[in-house]
């Protein structure tokens, strides 16, 4: 089957076929007479498990990684593990950053309903950033951020 075929069948763009053909993972065979790739059902199974391999959140990376040791015919279940322990860390640490993240903006929000609008001032842009993220690096202690006026 031809990119827009396989593309279709999973329901994903033919560039993502592309993308990973490029990246070697997928081997199409060459039509001699017309140069059009021809995808089997091999590579129709491969791009489903590094799909599949994508939604628990591996990179690209791993999945070359984890195909490669597949491709020697060695088991790739311990490197699998170790990485989806990696990648949940990894999540875990983003998500607690964006929850901060929140908690200010939040903050932020809050704070801001009561104060009213005002114009630049000398070097200032917006005084409702600039006091929060002063406010903020003081009590943070990141004063190393805090530019003076």
């Amino acid at each position: 089957m031809r990119v827009t075929e396989l593309a279709k069948k999973l329901d994903i763009s033919p560039d993502t076929v592309r993308f990973y053909t490029r990246k070697g993972v997928l081997r199409p065979v060459k039509d001699a007479a017309n140069g059009y790739k021809s995808y089997t059902p091999k590579d129709e199974q491969r791009l489903r498990f590094i799909l599949g391999a994508r939604g628990l959140g591996f990179t690209v990376n791993d999945i070359e990684e984890i195909l490669q040791v597949s491709d020697n015919h060695h088991t790739p279940c311990p490197l699998v593990r170790e990485l989806i322990e990696q990648r949940l860390q990894e999540t875990e640490a983003r998500f607690n950053e964006m929850k901060r993240l929140r908690d200010r903006m939040r903050q932020a929000v809050s704070e801001w309903q009561q104060l009213p609008d005002a114009d630049p001032k000398g070097h200032r842009v917006c005084h409702l950033i600039e006091t929060f993220t002063e406010h903020d690096n003081v009590t943070q202690g990141n004063t190393h951020d805090a530019e003076p006026e």
